[in-house]
């Protein structure tokens, strides 16, 4: 009798688990997808001049490290330079396939990848690829961009 409770309690428990890590691929696989659907949405705004939506993004306590600037909090002044150096001079374009998703417990998601981007006013210049770090707080449904690293080691 022990020994029959002993092998049911042992199926039950893989079954469980089985089905706890299938949630948790297909949680991570959801994850992926906002993530992804965040970072097109907030760098089409960024390729478009779309101010608005940019502040929207970004977190009033954002820490946007920048490996030729080092660190920025100003989030205005993270906007105001985007306007004056990015706007209608450069766009990004994601490298496909690059993107990886991880959850935070209790706090959101990081999204590292690979990006590149093209200087308008230099059209033959070669775009170099580089890699980023994006921590998004999630707040109810509201998504919140709270730390940015950007290398460009070239």
């Amino acid at each position: 009798m022990i020994h029959m409770k002993t092998i049911i309690l042992a199926i039950t428990t893989m079954f469980l688990s089985f089905l706890i890590q299938k949630g948790k691929a297909q949680t991570t696989n959801n994850l992926k997808e906002k993530i992804t659907q965040l970072d097109s949405t907030f760098f089409a705004a960024y390729n478009n001049c779309d101010m608005k939506t940019q502040a929207d993004f970004y977190s009033d306590t954002i820490e946007f490290f920048h490996d030729k600037s080092g660190l920025t909090t100003d989030k205005q002044k993270i906007l105001a330079d985007t306007k004056k150096y990015i706007c209608g001079k450069v766009s990004r374009e994601l490298i496909p396939g690059s993107i990886e998703v991880s959850p935070l417990p209790n706090y959101g998601a990081v999204e590292i990848g690979m990006h590149q981007f093209r200087n308008k006013l230099e059209p033959n210049a070669q775009p170099h690829p580089s890699r980023f770090l994006i921590i998004w707080k999630q707040e109810g449904e509201i998504w919140k961009i709270t730390k940015v690293i950007s290398l460009h080691e070239n």
